[in-house]
């Protein structure tokens, strides 16, 4: 089998819904400020309805699931990986400083974001694209893909 020319890391994370609440009304402004960049914020909040905690618990769960994918070695920055919006209404994620730089040490090609949120858990699923050859980190390895060979039943 040839070795496709690309490999996979993926990330997910859960949050509870109520564990972001209760965030935002033991630390307020000093919670928001530290965990999300300006702009998620601002997508966040509605004058009518204050805070979006669900919203806020999603791009929380994708913060988390960027940084099991990509496996950094050092502390991250929640702010440099901001969850942000394509024009087509899909989010992707916006990577700055050292998290950024561990991206681009791993060949990150490129990537997809999904998330979820219903009653009481917000989900995030980050897939990432790297170059097969990047080093590896302490925590684990970059596996390869191999295309899967099919038979065909009608033959």
């Amino acid at each position: 089998m040839t070795a496709l020319p690309f490999a996979v890391r993926l990330g997910n994370d859960l949050v509870h819904v109520e564990d972001v609440a209760r965030s935002i009304g033991a630390f307020g402004q000093r919670y928001l400020r530290r965990v999300y960049a300006p702009a998620e914020l601002g997508t966040c909040w509605s004058a009518a309805d204050g805070w979006s905690v669900d919203r806020l618990a999603a791009r929380f769960a994708a913060k988390e699931a960027v940084i099991k994918a990509l496996r950094p070695t050092g502390g991250v920055d929640h702010r440099s990986i901001e969850v942000r919006q394509a024009a087509d209404g899909a989010p992707h994620v916006h990577l700055t400083g050292a998290i950024a730089a561990r991206a681009a040490e791993l060949g990150l090609a490129d990537s997809s974001l999904s998330l979820s949120h219903d009653g009481a858990y917000a989900t995030a699923v980050f897939l990432a694209v790297t170059a097969p050859d990047a080093p590896c980190s302490q925590h684990g390895h970059i596996q390869t893909l191999h295309p899967v060979e099919h038979q065909r039943n009608d033959q």
